[in-house]
């Protein structure tokens, strides 16, 4: 344990039989992380993708990266990576492609039927997560996006670990 862990009280709905203590924003705050990882599960398994492949097309969708990276991002060896992404190509949903810049790397993009692979499934959560954002004033959405970012650093100290 680190000096800090030792150093800060640990809140009182820690103890045991004491969860009833727990402020509301923190229990719906459990519920979405919960939720969350239900999510993934679940699309992964009706897609016919493994969880991992499935976290690895949502990388690509935002950004192209190489197997090297796909390994760091998933905290898998290199060999493990290259099966996650000769899967994907297999079912043709990343294609590999020269680095532009540097030729003996590879980059990976995300196909359009990888992309289809994803929003397919998640377009009744993105529609609704865009109809509650929605709802909110600019001065509701800055407090929900401060807490969110708080909780963010706040799971960020369990990764960096």
């Amino acid at each position: 344990m680190t000096e800090e862990q030792h150093v800060v009280a640990p809140p009182p709905w820690v103890d045991r039989g004491r969860e009833d203590a727990q402020p509301p924003t923190l229990l719906a705050l459990r519920d979405l992380v919960a939720a969350g990882s239900r999510v993934n599960h679940v699309v992964s398994r009706r897609a016919g993708l493994s969880e991992t492949e499935l976290v690895t097309l949502e990388h690509l969708s935002r950004e192209q990266i190489g197997p090297a990276e796909v390994a760091r991002r998933l905290e898998v060896s290199t060999a493990a990576a290259t099966g996650i992404v000769d899967r994907l190509v297999a079912r043709g949903h990343v294609e590999r492609r020269p680095h532009e810049v540097d030729r003996r790397r590879t980059e990976l993009h995300i196909t359009d039927s990888g992309r289809e692979e994803i929003i397919g499934h998640l377009m009744p959560m993105f529609a609704a997560l865009h109809r509650h954002d929605g709802s909110f004033s600019e001065e509701e959405k800055a407090v929900v996006r401060r807490y969110l970012r708080g909780a963010t650093e706040a799971f960020e100290r369990v990764l960096d670990g």
